[in-house]
């Protein structure tokens, strides 16, 4: 059964009605969702799908304890090295979603490295994400290095130095190119 990593924005705590529609095609759809424990959009995201019963949910959390499983899912609990609290700590159910998962769905504040990662992530491992664009109100589908490059253009010059002092945004850019290039061959 296909499933969809939904992740987004800490900053975020309301959803626009566009990917509120989303997430309902993808409850008729009977998708498996795999969604982690953060507050934000991972919160909400939670509070959407246990008021239209979803089922087919997976928590993620770094730890034994999720912070936010509203309705009760199944846990699933990634084990991780990092210091207890840290971003390396939270990063380690990210990644075990982006391994899960068929696809992602995000929704984006233009800044969030931490959802930005999960887009590269998810393109990293030859996955679409449909990202939700918050300032733009609208949809776009990243399938490799081109739709991330249209992607990075929302961003403010401030958000993309932030990204490239938290996640090395060049770097990981020049790996994904180098990466994709190699598999065209």
């Amino acid at each position: 059964m296909e499933s969809v990593f939904i992740a987004g924005s800490i900053t975020i705590k309301s959803l626009p009605s566009l990917f509120v529609e989303k997430l309902d095609s993808l409850i008729a759809a009977n998708l498996a969702v795999v969604i982690g424990d953060a507050n934000g959009v991972d919160r909400a995201v939670q509070s959407i799908l246990d008021d239209r019963g979803a089922a087919n949910v997976t928590v993620f959390c770094s730890g034994k304890v999720p912070r936010n499983n509203l309705g009760n899912w199944p846990v699933k609990e990634i084990y991780s090295t990092a210091e207890p609290g840290t971003k390396a700590f939270f990063t380690a159910k990210d990644m075990a979603m982006a391994e899960t998962a068929e696809l992602g769905l995000m929704l984006w504040d233009a800044k969030s490295t931490g959802t930005l990662s999960n887009v590269i992530e998810l393109t990293r491992r030859g996955k679409k994400t449909v990202v939700f664009v918050n300032k733009m109100d609208a949809f776009t589908i990243i399938r490799g290095v081109q739709d991330l490059q249209n992607l990075l253009k929302v961003m403010s010059d401030g958000a993309l130095d932030q990204a490239e002092k938290k996640i090395g945004l060049s770097a990981a850019l020049r790996k994904l190119t180098q990466q994709q290039a190699g598999f065209s061959f």
